[in-house]
């Protein structure tokens, strides 16, 4: 059948630039895309290409019964990036054409299109095509909805209206928001359009910057920051918020049946339940807010890899055996909880993803723990043949159909190699015959007509029903008959989706008023609860100043037996005044059994942190009396942590003398997680008399806690105890090393001396030397150079990284290298670069001498890969020794990575991804400051002692900078920093491969790609 091909009817309005332009304003038009735009064009080297589409639909396993049929392929869809269904259920699908390559970013020579796609006759098949409009630019995500398409344009989210949906643009379009970050945000740049229950537009965002987001001409002040997590923007009140936040590079998002939304995202965990304010695990960095301590971790009781591997073994190893039978690998695109009506019931409600690794679609079993859900593997649904699949997005529609988007490419989730811009593909999936609608346009009925759908088994029909009852609404269309009819519905229909829905549509057309919503937080069924406190707070700023609706909601909070409608409660808190968040969260905090919950304590300790500024004394009432470990810990740190925050710390260590352990251990921890990186600290108000309570405590780590601290406020009695345990050669070794830490951290009269006095000692060198090099004394540098030669192998990285903290003592390592009493080995390439960035010309020819040249050049070190990868053949690969190579991992980067479950955690870790692809390793290991996140740049820091520290900031403070070195984390006072600088480039060295042999290189490849 010939496709027809329907254009847009003017490009006048297509490609624009909306600067500071007011919200809704067009931008400027230009000039047709037909007379600019640029033929998209392939940069993917590679030579084999794609199975066709007709055979790779044919090459998708399904259990019987199942049927994959190409929808739609190249060239009539290509780069199908985002997928979006409208009132008729025709499949809107956004190709982007100007992602490009890691080095090139975005295509600056090409174009983005929106196309509608129509299977006319039922067969499965699109046969009907037409280019809604080109000229975008960036273009991540669509979404259908009140007369036009919301779109993803970035720095972009705009509207292009099409009122009398011709499939024609009405006029130019509109921004909404701007201040979508994508010059740093290469990959998952904000993406995921999609209508919630609640009537909001959702949307994602990944971690590699931070976004500011507002309307076009906000000022800076006024926008909101948004990096990794969830955001939803409000049509009509257009307001954008923050919903959670956390993770890694979220890109897909649904609900469940009683409106719980969950997203999928990679490397750290897939799934996370979407919590209003939670704020989430993060791949790497620290969460904006400084004073949250603990993350929630993610809501599945599983990984898709083999834990014995590193989510990117992948990159070298392909999809392992292991792997494939935990799911696939580490990314994950798409997410849909199936709720059509076509495939068979074992499948409805059960959550649906795309393994981008695996080629394949997990299927998780996701149900009630707690106050929350835990996500259950199952067997994978479908397995694609086609090593170029790439699935990005699925969606089901009115016949029950899967649809799911194919990016079509040889490259993983970044690509390095080149875009291969003229394949794509959209499958759909069915069981069986499906259906054909009875209903062809939801948007053509009238408001009456709408009612039944909220009944219908697909949702599909329920959800754009809705949808069409909000657009009426918001036209206004008198709906006073639908209102009536919904208050019905809501009372006499059994069961709890049924219920949900009708007030989820009488929120839509905007009469659920606050009178009613609160007479439903004593309904019987808690999902009517949990949403009755969230429709409450729907308008934060007009449910901050409802009275009756805050009294309300404190006094359910006083008797719910629920917790997930308590966790609704905590999650509340963050958008109520801060005056009335204590008497909300004070009975909340008292339930002991939500100890142990995955989200409450969090939740609740995000409600009421910014006590510790607004009401200190409120924070440690609270304080006093909750039973929640994690929140005492907390509240103990925030308040020690606050400059004027004595009066609230003697109120809440009065209560040390009639407390159990429990609370003396957390509150204990809590102070010293306040005080980490800091010396001769100012004890807090109440602290002698609770020293008192806390020595004399029967429980030995109470008063090890309480001696640590002790030591930083200066306490004779505490430093003479630790002394005595430093020198007890029959106390444990970490006991022993724990106590000279302290006496190191508190920098403690007699430490030198002390140091000196146990440096020989085999379970002390490491840490003694710390303590001796806080003195720049060069004969120190001469004494510990000296203890080298018999110090343990676990200890040398750390005795290395101390003696080239200082300049003057690392020439004298260098001359000890040179003169073989240190192993060359035991100096690495990140220790050369210190070195290096001394800037001493002495130093860097001694350095030289040893490790080389740095190749610093880009036309350099792309000709040395080229140079490593020459004698890489197949063949020469499979005559590596992999025992050697794996010896060779150990002594170059386990310090820093974990592999096969050993290593350290100072880089990321190296299980589950694109393992077997020589070019990304060379390319990683060769040039690995190519691509650096902010948070794992280098960071040089020169200390007023004289010494120099690198590494990468782990976190951050108003009094203290916590910097991740090769050898340990360490804390540092922000008062001790002479200079700091950082660079855009990798904590992992250049140079790894130029200290080994072309033998060695084989070795090391053919361990890091042996599967």
């Amino acid at each position: 059948m010939k496709i027809p091909i329907l254009l847009p009817l003017t490009a006048a309005f297509l490609p624009f630039a909306l600067g500071a332009a007011a919200a809704d304003t067009p931008p400027p038009a230009a000039q047709p895309a037909a007379a600019t735009e640029k033929e998209p064009y392939n940069t993917e080297p590679a030579p084999e290409g794609p199975l066709s589409p007709e055979e790779a639909a044919r090459q998708w396993k399904f259990p019987e019964g199942f049927t994959v049929s190409n929808f739609a392929s190249e060239p009539q869809v290509r780069q199908p990036i985002a997928m979006a269904m409208d009132h008729r259920g025709r499949l809107w699908v956004a190709e982007c054409y100007t992602y490009a390559e890691h080095k090139v970013g975005f295509a600056a020579d090409l174009k983005d299109r929106i196309l509608i796609l129509e299977d006319t006759d039922g067969d499965g098949k699109m046969d009907k095509r037409t280019v809604f409009i080109e000229g975008l630019d960036k273009l991540s995500s669509i979404e259908i909805g009140f007369g036009g398409v919301w779109a993803l344009s970035l720095p972009r989210m705009i509207f292009i209206p099409d009122k009398d949906g011709d499939d024609r643009p009405d006029g130019p379009p509109e921004a909404k928001l701007d201040g979508f970050e994508w010059k740093v945000n290469h990959h998952t740049i904000a993406n995921g359009l999609r209508w919630g229950p609640d009537g909001w537009l959702y949307g994602r965002h990944g971690i590699q910057a931070m976004s500011h987001l507002g309307r076009p001409g906000m000022p800076d002040r006024e926008r909101l920051a948004m990096n990794v997590g969830i955001w939803r923007y409000h049509p009509q009140r257009k307001t954008v918020e923050v919903v959670c936040e956390g993770t890694t590079n979220p890109w897909g998002m649904d609900w469940n049946e009683v409106g719980e939304a969950f997203f999928i995202n990679t490397v750290i965990g897939h799934l996370w339940h979407v919590i209003p304010g939670a704020h989430y695990r993060r791949m790497y960095g620290t969460d904006a807010n400084p004073y949250l301590y603990e993350l929630i971790e993610q809501h599945a009781d599983h990984v898709h890899w083999a834990t014995g591997e590193a989510w990117n073994d992948w990159q070298r190893l392909g999809t392992t055996d292991a792997t494939s039978a935990a799911g696939g690998g580490h990314a994950h695109t798409g997410l849909m909880f199936y709720a059509g009506d076509n495939w068979p019931e074992e499948h409805q409600g059960k959550l649906l993803t795309l393994n981008f690794n695996g080629r394949r679609l997990n299927e998780e079993n996701v149900i009630p723990e707690g106050s929350g859900y835990v996500g259950r593997h199952m067997p994978d649904l479908g397995h694609s043949a086609d090593k170029w699949f790439r699935g990005i997005d699925l969606i089901y529609g009115p016949d029950g159909g899967v649809f799911i988007s194919d990016w079509s490419d040889s490259g993983e989730c970044h690509d390095d190699s080149g875009v291969h811009r003229l394949s794509g593909r959209v499958y759909k999936v069915t069981h069986g015959q499906p259906k054909r609608p009875a209903i062809a346009d939801i948007g053509a009925l009238p408001a009456k007509d709408l009612l039944p759908l909220l009944d219908a088994k697909n949702e599909f029909m329920v959800r754009h029903a809705r949808q069409r009852l909000q657009e009426l609404a918001v036209s206004g269309k008198d709906l006073s008959g639908v209102r009536e009819a919904l208050l019905g519905r809501f009372a006499d229909l059994p069961g709890t989706v049924a219920k949900l829905r009708a007030l989820w549509a009488l929120h839509a057309i905007g009469v659920d008023d606050a009178t009613f919503l609160r007479s439903q937080l004593r309904h019987a069924d808690k999902h009517v609860r949990t949403w009755a406190v969230r429709l409450l707070l729907d308008d934060a700023a007009k449910a901050r100043k409802d009275t009756d609706t805050i009294a309300a909601l404190q006094a359910l909070a006083l008797e719910e037996k629920e917790p997930s409608v308590r966790l609704a409660l905590a999650s509340a808190l963050q958008r109520l005044p801060l005056e009335a968040r204590a008497a909300l969260a004070a009975p909340l905090l008292t339930r002991a059994q939500d100890a142990g919950d995955h989200n409450l304590p969090q939740m609740l300790w995000y409600g009421i942190e910014p006590l510790g500024g607004s009401d200190p004394k409120a924070l440690a009432v609270l304080g006093r009396s909750t039973e929640l470990p994690l929140v005492r810990r907390c509240i103990a740190r925030r308040l020690m942590e606050n400059s004027d925050g004595q009066q609230s710390m003697t109120l809440l260590l009065s209560q040390a003398g009639a407390a159990g352990t429990a609370w003396q251990t957390d509150v204990l921890e809590g102070i010293s997680a306040a005080l980490q990186g800091q010396r001769a600290a100012k004890p807090p108000g109440g602290w002698e008399s609770a020293a008192e309570v806390f020595s004399a405590s029967p429980d030995p780590g109470i008063r090890r806690l309480s001696r640590q601290l002790g030591n930083r406020f200066g306490d004779h009695h505490a430093l003479e105890a630790t002394r005595k345990i430093v020198l007890d050669v029959q106390a444990p070794a970490p006991e022993r090393q724990d106590a000279l830490r302290s006496l190191t951290d508190a920098r403690t009269a007699g430490l030198h001396a002390t140091c000196l006095q146990v440096l020989a000692d085999p379970v002390l060198t490491a840490t003694a030397a710390a303590g001796l090099a806080l003195e720049s004394d060069p004969a120190i540098a001469a004494l510990l150079l000296k203890q080298y030669a018999v110090t343990a192998g676990a200890d040398r990285p750390a005795l290395i990284s101390i003696l080239i903290s200082r300049p003057a003592w690392a020439g004298l390592v260098l001359d000890a290298v040179a003169a073989g009493t240190v192993p060359r080995q035991d100096l690495s390439a990140f220790h050369a670069r210190q070195i290096r960035n001394y800037r001493d010309a002495a130093l860097t020819e001694k350095v030289t001498k040893i490790w080389g040249d740095v190749r610093d050049s880009s036309a350099e070190k792309t000709a040395r890969i080229a140079q490593w990868k020459k004698p890489l053949t197949e063949a020469a690969l499979k005559q590596g020794d992999a025992v050697r190579g794996r010896t060779l991992f150990n002594n170059l980067c386990a310090v820093c990575h974990v592999l096969n479950g050993e290593g350290g955690h100072i880089g990321p870790e190296l299980t589950g991804s694109n393992r077997d692809n020589l070019d990304y390793l060379l390319q990683n290991i060769g040039d690995p400051s190519s691509v650096v996140a902010r948070d794992y740049q280098l960071n040089t820091l020169t200390l007023k002692d004289g010494r120099v520290l690198a590494g990468f900031a782990r976190a951050q403070n108003d009094r203290t900078l916590t910097l991740q070195t090769l050898a340990e984390s360490v804390t540092i006072p922000l008062g001790d920093i002479l200079g700091r600088e950082v660079a855009p480039i990798s904590l992992m060295p250049e140079g790894l491969l130029d200290s080994l042999s072309e033998t060695e290189i084989r070795d090391l490849m053919s361990y890091l790609m042996h599967k």
